[in-house]
């Protein structure tokens, strides 16, 4: 399969940037050039508002219906899609080809999801103190989007945004990864066959300083979306609320898990070894700081061992590769880097901590236990194949230790004591907890953080009300 050059999109046309400009983008399993995206300038930037201030005129007048039925068509489209999708996500990002897939299968689902809520959008009608007076509140989308999204999963969170967009009546210009551009062109052709009118949904790619502080400080924009890093969501948080705007911000984590020794150690290894490693850790909700009990401690460090050297890395279009290589270069220097302090403050590093070969961008799996707190990596999510084991004595000290860092995105736990998961529901410092299994990222489900994990949600019912304006309308008849 040939990789495409992309290009943007803008008010229903693909198009080189304006200037010619392009970035060259990487297969991360060789790290050798495969294609170019198309890199936006001003000028390219300011088509995409003319455009989005166009498309909203357009879309906010459609029906509800009438966007519920070309949603769905959408995400037909893209199911319809998915195989030759996934081989060009896992070529530019760089997961297994069945991760891939599944990603895009539950993204058509997200789509699903959002379609109908933009029919359950609904207003109130408030009781009046006064005779002959009609009370109301409406609600209406907010304006055209700004929605900026991450590489890691480059359909799955530019759907998430893009759905609760166009499911309030927004036009949206999506800012998507210049890493992994040929998936989301793919996922924006879906809506064009699926009939969306020209200018509603503009994508470009460019310098993401540069788009971001020119896109968000522009009066036609009104909405903010921000999937990214903590520091960078600040950043772009601040600009939003110098110019009044409204913002969801999906920013980093964490995550705790916290194993009570009467869990299921057996089972709550395999479930997890599983989890952590998956797209090569590179998750933001990635369990990254095992807590586990003292006298299943040492029991859950050798299965987890075993469990991490016994995954296969290798290209994500090989069938029997588990794990795929990094999605870029600058995470192996990072990832050293951290491991690296870690031992120096007296660490074990039970097994990997190697980048594997000299081709491609692959990383061992890779445990470290008994991390003292100080070190980088105890404070800094590490974004990548790394779990960090340590141990603790009293559920005090587990949730001390859970809620220690600013971030608040999603954590984990496995007892089987009901008094301990009513403590750890009430205690646990996290926009989302799921306790003895895997329960998170559903589109009916919420899905944000809390503190520097972000504001408001990109799930469940709550994700639209981030793109609607409530008006309120007071009547004496």
């Amino acid at each position: 399969m040939s990789y495409p050059d992309t290009q943007l999109f803008i008010n229903g046309t693909w198009a080189a940037a304006k200037d010619g400009r392009t970035l060259p983008v990487f297969n991360p399993a060789t790290a050798g050039e495969i294609g170019t995206v198309a890199h936006a300038s001003i000028s390219d930037l300011e088509l995409a508002l003319d455009a989005a201030r166009d498309g909203f005129t357009i879309w906010s007048a459609t029906g509800v219906f009438d966007r519920y039925k070309l949603m769905r068509r959408a995400a037909d489209l893209l199911r319809d899609r998915a195989d030759h999708i996934a081989r060009l996500m896992t070529t530019e990002q760089g997961k297994p080809l069945d991760q891939s897939r599944m990603e895009i299968v539950a993204s058509a689902d997200i789509i699903d999801w959002f379609a109908e809520e933009s029919r359950r959008s609904y207003g109130q009608v408030i009781p009046s103190r006064q005779a002959g007076v009609t009370q109301i509140t409406l609600k209406q989308p907010v304006g055209p989007v700004a929605a900026f999204t991450p590489w890691n999963f480059p359909i799955n969170q530019m759907v998430r945004k893009l759905s609760a967009a166009l499911a309030a009546g927004c036009s949206i210009i999506v800012k998507a990864p210049e890493e992994t551009p040929a998936s989301p062109a793919e996922l924006v052709q879906c809506f064009t066959d699926a009939g969306l009118p020209d200018g509603v949904l503009n994508l470009v790619f460019g310098d993401p300083a540069e788009i971001s502080a020119y896109l968000i400080a522009h009066p036609i924009i009104r909405k903010i979306s921000f999937t990214g890093s903590t520091s960078v969501g600040k950043v772009l948080a601040s600009l939003a609320g110098t110019h009044m705007k409204k913002s969801t911000m999906e920013l980093g984590g964490h995550a705790p898990v916290l194993v009570f020794d009467d869990a299921d150690i057996d089972k709550t290894v395999a479930l997890m070894a599983t989890h952590k490693f998956r797209n090569a850790g590179q998750v933001c909700v990635s369990p990254t700081r095992f807590l586990v009990q003292d006298t299943v401690a040492d029991q859950f460090i050798e299965g987890f061992a075993k469990a991490a050297k016994a995954i296969c890395v290798g290209p994500g279009t090989d069938p029997k590769s588990d794990m795929g290589p990094l999605a870029n270069d600058r995470r192996i220097p990072a990832i050293e880097r951290m491991i690296t302090d870690a031992v120096e403050r007296a660490a074990t590093l039970v097994t990997g901590g190697k980048r594997i070969g000299n081709t491609g961008w692959f990383f061992e799996p890779t445990v470290l236990a008994d991390v003292p707190i100080d070190a980088e990596i105890m404070n800094d999510e590490p974004f990548g194949p790394i779990a960090i084991i340590n141990r603790f004595d009293t559920t005090d000290a587990a949730l001390s230790e859970a809620n220690r860092l600013p971030f608040g995105l999603a954590s984990y736990a496995f007892t089987t004591k009901s008094s301990t998961a009513t403590r750890l529901q009430n205690e646990m410092r996290a926009g989302m907890l799921t306790i003895n299994h895997l329960g998170l990222a559903l589109p009916e489900l919420p899905f944000g953080g809390l503190g520097d994990s972000g504001i408001g949600t990109e799930g469940g019912s709550d994700a639209i009300e981030g793109y609607l304006d409530t008006r309120f309308i007071s009547h004496l008849n």
